[in-house]
């Protein structure tokens, strides 16, 4: 008894330090996978032994720490009861009508409205006690501030960030010991930003997921959800269901996310009674509601494979090592290869030189390494950089109480630190070469393919390479291979932004060939007179152009580009009678026709209007796509009866033909 008790509250600790740290952006400490093996372990020992601690986590729900005030719930915001098997959902669905919806991976965040505005906005916190973040309501998207419905209304839902955002977000972050580990990490630390515009950046998305209360009387689960809809919220998938239609359900769904169909993070997926009397009828625990849903989690289906080699990659400044081992069929895909993360990562596995690692697809696609058996030897740790071959360092990181060693190169020219530049030199407004993310950029650096710009035009030498790298094959190969044969005519626009000058982007470059044409800007530059006498240039972005030219570095790829490609002859005149000739327009928001603010500019500024910062007694049209907007910008052009578009009334107003 006595040794069943003491390996019980090391499983109540474990598990407490774990929950904190997956809830609160830490470092994650351990897998779902054995997360849940401890979990059920836990619940075991709890129904032989008697014992029961109230720090215990099947006595609490995990506790999110954001800032804001603490503010207690209306309506306790408890878990819901978990499973791995479908015949429990089954017996708990009886002979009633089930909905079945995704278990979104991010935060639950409760709304609550009054008079037809939203009026607070909780994180769940411990499930009685929760964060006031009301002054984010403008920077998370999903669910309108007004509603129709005056009365008093009470919505839970999953705030999350998509897979997609994540990967362009984690890109923009420039330390790479502050990079998140997943999407749900990532929307964990977003909503502890004090900053709602860094916040609004991320794209966090929020997914009612149920009604708790409303003043009228709607019975029914699903039409709950209708209503939501109609009052303007991102509302969950789902699917009506019984008892004998569950199973086929489940897998039809699970199949989607075994495919890479979901963009947005789901752990799993929960069922809830259409009846919400009903459902309101079970008993309450400290961890859940027995009646309120039941959570489906997927099992895990593990591989054992032995380790070839750990290959570490650069990607900025930070070194990560990723295993290699025997292929093994996962979840109906050969899998090979599965990140380690960190060094703190790979010794809290105990990854040998040589060692049997168990794989798992978490979620159903990402794989990962859970746990390693017949460990022999230690793991190395590189001495040189693989991509500039200069020394490396290990860093210690401290974070949410749990510290990360990394490791770094120590070389600041290190071209792997510089990939976002070579992602603008490809983006559409540089060199528009299709094929050429930033994981693929990066997995050339890590090959020696690429350390300067021209490099990109002499990818055909490694064809053979590339089409054995993972993610390639003939066919993208050769895509990617005519894509950058395109490009080697260029607009010379397009050529001094790809340059990646500071200050000087699409509307800069137009003034400085609109000047002299693009031999004046090569001539600028050789006699050192520089381009504040161009209008709209100005000193500061002139010495911004010469101090960018007085670097070797910079000369000698500029003069190896001019080698690879053709700068095409043009007269750059303002567009005369395009559909925004003589207009002045303020863009603020987000956008979502353009690819971003600066190709909506572009595509104004090419139709012969003017984009500027700030709305004066001059500005023709301010572009919102939040029209009912309370922001600086919105109430001065009120103030000024100045038109407020939409970015659709645009598109529609001044849009191409």
């Amino acid at each position: 008894m006595e040794d069943r008790k003491k390996r019980y509250e090391e499983l109540v600790r474990r598990l407490n330090q774990a929950s904190e740290a997956y809830y609160n952006g830490g470092n994650e400490l351990m897998s779902n996978y054995e997360w849940d093996a401890m979990f059920d372990e836990l619940t075991m020992l709890e129904a032989e032994t008697g014992y029961i601690l109230p720090e215990s986590p099947t006595q609490n729900t995990g506790a999110e720490e954001t800032g804001g005030e603490k503010e207690s719930h209306e309506f306790p915001a408890l878990s819901l009861a978990k499973t791995k098997q479908i015949s429990e959902l089954k017996k708990w669905a009886e002979d009633k009508p089930v909905w079945l919806s995704w278990k979104l991976d991010g935060l639950t965040l409760v709304l609550t409205y009054d008079g037809g505005k939203l009026i607070k906005i909780l994180t769940r916190g411990n499930g009685r006690v929760g964060s006031n973040i009301t002054y984010l309501k403008n920077a998370i998207k999903g669910f309108p501030l007004k509603i129709n419905y005056q009365g008093h209304l009470v919505v839970r839902g999953e705030a999350a960030i998509s897979y997609t955002d994540f990967e362009l977000i984690n890109d923009t972050i420039e330390d790479d010991d502050e990079k998140y580990a997943n999407p749900r990490n990532l929307a964990s630390g977003t909503l502890n930003l004090d900053d709602p515009e860094k916040v609004k950046e991320r794209h966090v998305h929020f997914h009612a997921f149920t009604l708790v209360y409303l003043e009228e009387e709607i019975k029914s689960w699903g039409e709950r959800m209708v209503f939501l809809e109609k009052e303007g919220f991102t509302v969950v998938e789902r699917e009506l269901v019984n008892a004998d239609t569950l199973e086929e359900c489940i897998q039809r769904w699970t199949k989607r996310v075994e495919k890479g169909e979901m963009d947005i993070p789901v752990d799993g997926l929960v069922i809830c009674y259409d009846d919400t009397d009903y459902a309101s009828s079970g008993s309450v625990t400290g961890h859940h509601a027995t009646k309120a849903g039941y959570a489906f989690k997927w099992q895990d289906v593990s591989a054992m494979s032995e380790l070839l080699y750990v290959e570490w990659s650069c990607a900025a400044s930070t070194i990560s090592p990723v295993a290699v081992f025997e292929p093994v069929v996962l979840e109906g895909t050969t899998v090979s290869r599965a990140s380690l993360c960190n060094i703190s990562e790979m010794e809290r596995l105990g990854i040998g030189k040589k060692c049997t690692l168990e794989v798992i697809k978490a979620n159903k696609i990402i794989p990962k390494c859970i746990s390693v058996k017949n460990a022999e030897g230690s793991f190395e740790i590189p001495d040189l950089c693989p991509v500039c071959g200069a020394p490396t360092q290990i860093r210690v990181h401290q974070k949410s109480k749990t510290q990360t060693k990394t490791l770094h190169c120590t070389n600041p020219d290190c071209t792997a630190k510089h990939v976002k530049k070579f992602t603008r030199f490809v983006s559409k407004w540089g060199m528009d070469i299709d094929g050429l993310s930033i994981q693929t950029m990066l997995k050339f650096m890590n090959e020696g393919f690429l350390k300067e710009f021209a490099d990109i035009y002499h990818l055909s030498e490694h064809q053979d390479v590339i089409r054995q790298m993972e993610g390639f094959g003939e066919k993208s190969c050769a895509n990617m291979i005519r894509a950058i044969e395109k490009s080697r005519k260029v607009h010379p626009v397009n050529f001094i932004y790809a340059l990646c000058i500071p200050m000087i982007g699409v509307d800069a470059g137009k003034k400085i060939v609109a000047k002299d044409g693009f031999e004046g800007f090569l001539e600028r530059l050789e006699q050192k007179r520089g381009f504040e006498d161009i209008d709209g240039i100005g000193p500061e972005k002139s010495g911004s152009v010469m101090e960018w030219y007085e670097n070797e570095r910079n000369r000698s790829s500029l003069k190896a580009l001019l080698e690879e490609v053709t700068i095409e002859k043009v007269d750059l005149q303002p567009e005369q009678g395009g559909k925004c000739a003589g207009l002045t327009f303020v863009i603020t928001g987000d956008v979502h026709y353009y690819q971003n603010r600066d190709a909506f500019k572009a595509y104004v500024e090419a139709a012969g209007g003017k984009v500027t910062g700030s709305v004066t007694s001059k500005t023709n049209y301010l572009v919102n796509n939040d029209i009912a907007s309370t922001s600086s910008k919105n109430r001065k052009a009120k103030e000024l009866g100045i038109p407020i578009l939409t970015e659709d009334e645009f598109v529609k107003q001044f849009g191409e033909s």
